[in-house]
């Protein structure tokens, strides 16, 4: 008979893996919802969609409260809080105080989240979390393509649509939630009637299921299998911008695997063809700039985006030191963000590029701090990537594919930030986050 005693500690450990389970479980809840944010707001409406991001950014606060996770106060990463201080602080200069303080809000709720994820999950179940995430995406994505195609056969929209009807009755393209493209080889948009943003989750994915399948963490065929689907979403979406994502974090992933062959004294060639490399393609994209959007099927203009960013680096060189005020998403009832952007009918509530939309928003003075921030983050993920993990004082434990994951998807989220700003909001900031803040606290 087993002694109480001795059934403690094996109920303790049930306890912390249903425990874990559970953070998991949330994990990939607030990770959905994050990624899925067009669908939420689809299929809810916008304020239903606002009510459900306040709930759980409060649940994450109350259980980061609950679960009181090791944190040093010290290794606070010091350019994510004084970006946080300037877009405070921009509410003071701000041209829209009112937008400026929603958007602050959106932010900092989305920020509560990101640390609770950050503090409360390892890196495994942070892999994990990810992956159920994508998987119901990408599953719910084909699911709802197929049965629109089959049963409803017409194009769809939004459930709550944030348009008025054209007086011509003509919906424009990037107003259905489905365009039913599936049977008929077009771009597919799936449950975030985006295919850009379907496109980006399924790079991530391939990502995240491979560090998976690599360290053998989930089950061979099952692994493989979403892999498959992963890579066909990437087919059926095909996205430019995605594409290049993805041709970036992949020579970013040759780069970290090389290093990881190499000790730290003998590492200076790497970084040398690093920088080559970089100049090269610099060049090569110079020269040959007006032909590269016929290569991807774009526009000579890139789909309207050099129009976007001659209007917003107007707007930015009248307010160029502290920008506009932060406001996250676009306002658009508000100056300057009336009608700045509207391409065949469509309102576009973002500058198409991180950097250019940091600029206008909080000026220089918060260019400077955003592009620290990235850079002092993707230094910290790199070591994580290409330096052996410490077992005491020497470096002597087995590589792992899992800490090669934060380098990755943050490389795709820096490539596709010049083309989006995706890196600002919702899944994008988060992740940010999740790597300044988990990297610096467990920085030696």
């Amino acid at each position: 008979m087993t002694s109480a005693p001795a059934a403690q500690p094996q109920r303790a450990r049930i306890r912390s893996a249903a425990d874990g389970s559970a953070l998991v479980a949330f994990g990939s809840l607030l990770f959905f919802t994050l990624f899925a944010g067009d669908f939420w707001r689809n299929l809810i409406s916008w304020p239903a969609y606002l009510v459900l991001v306040f709930a759980l950014a409060v649940i994450s606060g109350v259980l980061a409260v609950r679960l009181r996770p090791a944190f040093n106060w010290r290794r606070i990463p010091r350019m994510l809080a004084l970006f946080v201080l300037v877009i405070v602080l921009s509410i003071a200069w701000s041209v829209y105080p009112g937008a400026s303080a929603l958007g602050v809000l959106s932010t900092v709720a989305t920020g509560t989240g990101a640390v609770f994820l950050a503090l409360c999950l390892d890196w495994a179940q942070l892999l994990r979390a990810l992956s159920n995430a994508f998987r119901w995406i990408l599953g719910l994505s084909f699911a709802f393509e197929l049965i629109v195609s089959l049963f409803v056969r017409r194009p769809v929209i939004p459930l709550f649509p944030m348009f008025t009807m054209p007086a011509d009755g003509k919906i424009p393209q990037a107003f259905y939630w489905s365009r039913d493209v599936l049977l008929h080889g077009g771009q597919i948009q799936g449950i975030l009637g985006n295919s850009n943003l379907l496109a980006m989750v399924a790079l991530l994915a391939v990502a995240v299921f491979g560090v998976q399948l690599a360290d053998r963490t989930v089950r061979r065929g099952a692994g493989i299998t979403w892999l498959v689907i992963a890579l066909l979403a990437l087919a059926l979406t095909r996205s430019s911008t995605v594409i290049l994502a993805g041709l970036f974090t992949a020579v970013v992933l040759a780069f970290a695997l090389w290093t990881r062959h190499r000790p730290a004294d003998r590492r200076l060639p790497i970084y040398l063809s690093a920088v080559g490399l970089v100049v090269v393609v610099g060049g090569l994209v110079s020269v040959f700039a007006s032909r590269i959007p016929a290569v991807f099927g774009k526009s000579e203009d890139l789909t309207g985006r050099l129009d976007i960013w001659h209007k917003v680096i107007e707007l930015a060189q009248q307010r160029p030191v502290f920008g506009w005020g932060w406001v996250s998403y676009w306002a658009p009832w508000v100056y300057p963000f009336d009608g700045l952007a509207v391409r065949n009918k469509v309102t576009y509530l973002q500058a198409h590029n991180a950097w250019l939309d940091v600029w206008l928003q909080i000026g220089i003075v918060g260019l400077v701090v955003f592009v620290l921030l990235v850079l002092t983050t993707f230094r910290r993920t790199w070591f994580l990537a290409v330096d052996k993990p410490r077992a005491g004082v020497i470096d002597d434990r087995p590589f792992t594919a899992l800490t090669l994951f934060p380098l990755l998807v943050l490389a795709a989220f820096v490539a596709q930030s010049f083309a989006e700003s995706r890196l600002l909001i919702e899944a994008g900031f988060t992740l940010l986050v999740v790597f300044a803040v988990k990297t610096k606290q467990a920085a030696p």
